[in-house]
């Protein structure tokens, strides 16, 4: 069980990092909250009441104070981030030491175990501004959305952006090939298919393939091709909350997995080479794609068919133009040579994307 109390006054401790402090006597409650900590990957300082002048009251990011503590940190400054912690269900005293201590919220245990392993874990990795997320999806087979999306990466990482490049699609031969860096050590997909819970941010990024820096969740080459739902929310989660920006490059198939995913996108890319049957295939595509991502906007690819441009392209679509991906010769044997799409900075395809981040910064994480 957890609950709230809301308050105005803000803390000196708000933005940082670091781990909690634990403020009890209660030697079975500290084995408990030391055992969350851990879960958490947060190193507590604990304290058996107000620590003295300097102590971590003030700067700790989040206070656990044990509810046989509540009277000897009653006369505590008031800060954000206090949270009180019990274990008695049916006290109905606890809210007013809740009061009398300034807490946020009141937490009992063990019901509110997850809640709190998550809490910790927001401080010690440091909530910030969540990464603006990008979802490419081809119109059609062979419409190039895998190229656009490691472009994409490749160019925000280029400008000096933590970036992360998430292969969504287990029949695409995976994005660490395209990238050159099929035998880079670092866990692919299925080293994360029976995730549940939370997935630390800094842990998922260390443990990923390092390529064109950037790091890269791929398929490997094994027959594993399916992810729970479960697993997806937490690793996109947990990449989201790095900040900087997330690309994913998306299969045209529409599962629980893949709908997972489009549920953590900010914005989405249907690219679509300018042909009639290729538009007829991506309308289906965009209806599906709709259901759960509401801005989708389209990227042509030339060359056109007659009676075609960009804009009739979008007009038939019914969604907004991001643009006209361009075409670049000598592409496919750049990367045969190791060459990441876009990776020169210098070509058409470089330029279009660092266009697109240029928009997305002066929109303030859109487009």
């Amino acid at each position: 069980m957890a609950g709230a109390i809301t308050h105005d006054r803000p803390s000196a401790a708000e933005g940082r990092q670091g781990g909690p402090l634990i403020v009890t006597e209660d030697a079975d409650l500290l084995d408990d909250l030391l055992r969350l900590c851990a879960a958490a990957g947060a190193r507590p300082e604990v304290h058996h009441g107000v620590p003295e002048r300097g102590g971590g009251w003030d700067t700790a990011p989040l206070v656990l104070v044990g509810d046989d503590a509540a009277r000897r940190v009653r006369g505590a400054a008031r800060r954000r981030g206090v949270v009180l912690v019990g274990r008695d269900q049916d006290d109905p005293g606890v809210w007013r030491r809740a009061v009398e201590i300034g807490a946020d919220h009141v937490l009992m245990l063990p019901d509110g175990e997850q809640w709190l392993v998550d809490r910790i874990a927001d401080v010690a990795e440091g909530v910030g501004p969540p990464a603006l997320t990008v979802g490419v999806i081809g119109g059609r087979g062979g419409a190039g959305s895998s190229t656009l999306a490691c472009a994409l990466a490749v160019t925000s990482a280029r400008q000096g952006a933590r970036t992360l490049l998430v292969d969504a699609d287990p029949l695409g031969g995976g994005l660490d090939v395209l990238l050159g860096g099929e035998s880079v050590e670092g866990l692919r997909w299925p080293a994360f298919a029976a995730s549940h819970g939370r997935v630390g941010g800094g842990a998922l990024e260390e443990s990923l393939p390092a390529l064109h820096a950037l790091r890269v969740l791929s398929w490997d080459r094994g027959d594993c091709v399916t992810v729970a739902p479960e697993a997806v929310r937490a690793v996109l989660a947990a990449a989201r909350r790095r900040g900087g920006a997330v690309v994913v490059d998306l299969p045209r198939r529409i599962d629980e997995g893949v709908a997972e995913a489009l549920a953590q996108i900010d914005l989405g890319v249907l690219v679509v080479p300018a042909e009639l049957r290729a538009v007829a295939a991506a309308g289906r595509v965009a209806s599906a794609v709709g259901m759960v991502l509401r801005d989708l906007r389209v990227a042509v690819r030339g060359p056109y068919a007659p009676g075609l441009d960009d804009r009739e392209v979008a007009r038939l679509l019914g969604l907004p133009l991001m643009g006209e991906v361009p075409t670049e010769t000598g592409l496919s044997a750049a990367q045969e040579r190791g060459a990441p799409p876009g990776g020169d900075g210098r070509g058409p395809l470089a330029r279009f994307c660092s266009a697109f981040w240029e928009r997305a910064a002066i929109a303030g994480g859109g487009v």
